[in-house]
């Protein structure tokens, strides 16, 4: 039995190297240009060696995902938002915010989906949809419950994260509107639920 546990830790091991070397190559490449000629090399197998890890290219971006995905989560756990609900959704936007635009790599993959054919599995997906209902139950608690709303607002929060990038890389000129925008959507959603 140990014998099994000492394999299994060994191939887990194995695999978060190439999905971290896989990272490196997708920051100094960009997400779709990963090839997994490089990619083992890298590592220092033959290719046909890696498919003992991933049977294919998007097997491998689907562990990426996951991973970016998990680190996500991880990120949301560790906010502690204020009492106020308006105030603890911008805490809550800007962490995600910032954390797609510290890796625009691992935001290409997680919020772009930019490599043709790739689709996460249902599992990878979860974490994500994890994410998001993270989200949502902030947006909700601050009032934002109609399905539209809760749209508009992701839309708006993933618009300036793209302006930023695209435009702006590395400074603020975009997601320094965040709590406006948020300020403004909350308003218009509030007036709406009086009338």
């Amino acid at each position: 039995m140990a014998l099994i546990s000492s394999v299994a830790q060994r191939r887990e091991a194995r695999i978060g190297e190439i999905v971290a070397c896989a990272w490196r190559l997708a920051r100094e490449q960009g997400i779709a240009a990963v090839s997994l000629r490089a990619l083992a090399q890298e590592v220092g197998i033959r290719q046909p060696s890696l498919y003992e890890y991933f049977d294919s290219k998007h097997a491998l971006y689907d562990a990426m995902f996951a991973e970016g995905n998990r680190q996500l989560l991880d990120r949301l756990d560790g906010l502690k938002l204020p009492t106020d609900p308006r105030a603890a959704l911008k805490t809550m936007l800007h962490a995600f915010i910032d954390f797609a635009l510290e890796d625009p790599a691992r935001c290409e993959l997680l919020f772009e989906r930019h490599v043709p054919g790739f689709t996460p599995t249902h599992e990878s997906y979860m974490f994500a949809a994890e994410a998001l209902d993270r989200v949502v139950t902030v947006m909700r608690d601050a009032g934002v419950n109609e399905q539209g709303d809760i749209d508009c607002l992701v839309a708006m929060t993933a618009g300036l994260m793209q302006a930023q990038l695209a435009n702006d890389p590395g400074g603020d000129r975009w997601v320094r509107h965040l709590d406006r925008m948020i300020d403004l959507h909350l308003d218009h959603a509030q007036q709406r639920s009086v009338q």
